[in-house]
């Protein structure tokens, strides 16, 4: 299922979001159970569950809702639902100890741990910049960051949805010319936390960061290139930035 707010249960789960952030619990609790009485496929099922369990009162009955969230997203063969196994395991494991089942703790710790450790999504991947890079170049860590030259980035990002990439080209520093890399992780890699699971369960943005070397294997020639009212909401959010969302 594609990510879409025109889907009426992401609409309502959207609203209910909205309700929590304005410190209405109750109200978006009852979004939450609306959305999950209007489901009608796997995906929107274990969407609905996951945010029906935030609101539960016992450990017993939020362990029932993250338990048919994960039933549900285990149907599912897709990378921005898998992205999500790692953080319900989690979640459902802190259940468990929190009821006394030190086994089935241990048991979903290890399994959250193994799956964040090796994300399932193969790419293609793309990393957008406006540096004139070629064709067997390396990225690597350490450097500045494209968005904020104070601050020295840990790790190198990048990204399995070209137009993804091609915003954060858009955004990058500098006069050069808006590129979109086609790269290949040479070690391990991370959904990247700055993103995942901050909203909805996963990682729909399909971002990732790692230690190490990103090597450049192409280019990308078409992307869509994001409105400039788009382009400017996005460039006041990094300047409010202190860091935490782009290092």
């Amino acid at each position: 299922m594609e990510f879409s707010p025109f889907n009426n249960v992401i609409k309502l789960c959207l609203q209910g979001m909205s309700l929590e952030e304005n410190n209405k619990p109750d109200e978006a609790a009852g979004l939450f159970m609306q959305a999950w009485e209007e489901a009608t496929n796997d995906h929107e099922k274990f969407l609905a569950a996951h945010y029906v369990s935030r609101h539960q009162k016992t450990v017993s009955e939020k362990l029932k809702w993250l338990e048919t969230a994960l039933e549900n997203a285990l149907k599912i063969n897709d990378d921005t639902v898998k992205s999500a196994l790692p953080s319900l395991y989690a979640n459902i494991a802190q259940c468990y100890e929190d009821s006394g089942n030190a086994e089935k703790a241990k048991e979903n710790s290890e399994l959250a741990l193994e799956l964040k450790n090796n994300p399932s999504d193969k790419g293609p991947f793309y990393h957008g910049t406006k540096a004139d890079l070629q064709v067997g170049d390396v990225l690597t860590a350490g450097g500045n960051s494209n968005y904020k030259s104070e601050f020295k980035m840990n790790h190198i990002y990048f990204t399995a949805l070209v137009n993804g990439a091609g915003l954060a080209a858009a955004l990058a520093k500098g006069d050069g010319k808006e590129r979109v890399y086609i790269v290949e992780p040479t070690g391990n890699y991370e959904n990247d936390p700055n993103l995942t699971d901050k909203k909805f369960p996963g990682n729909p943005t399909r971002s990732y960061r790692s230690e190490s070397p990103l090597k450049i294997i192409g280019e990308a020639a078409e992307w869509v290139r994001p409105g400039t009212e788009e382009l400017q909401k996005f460039r006041e959010k990094l300047e409010d930035s202190k860091g935490e969302i782009i290092n």
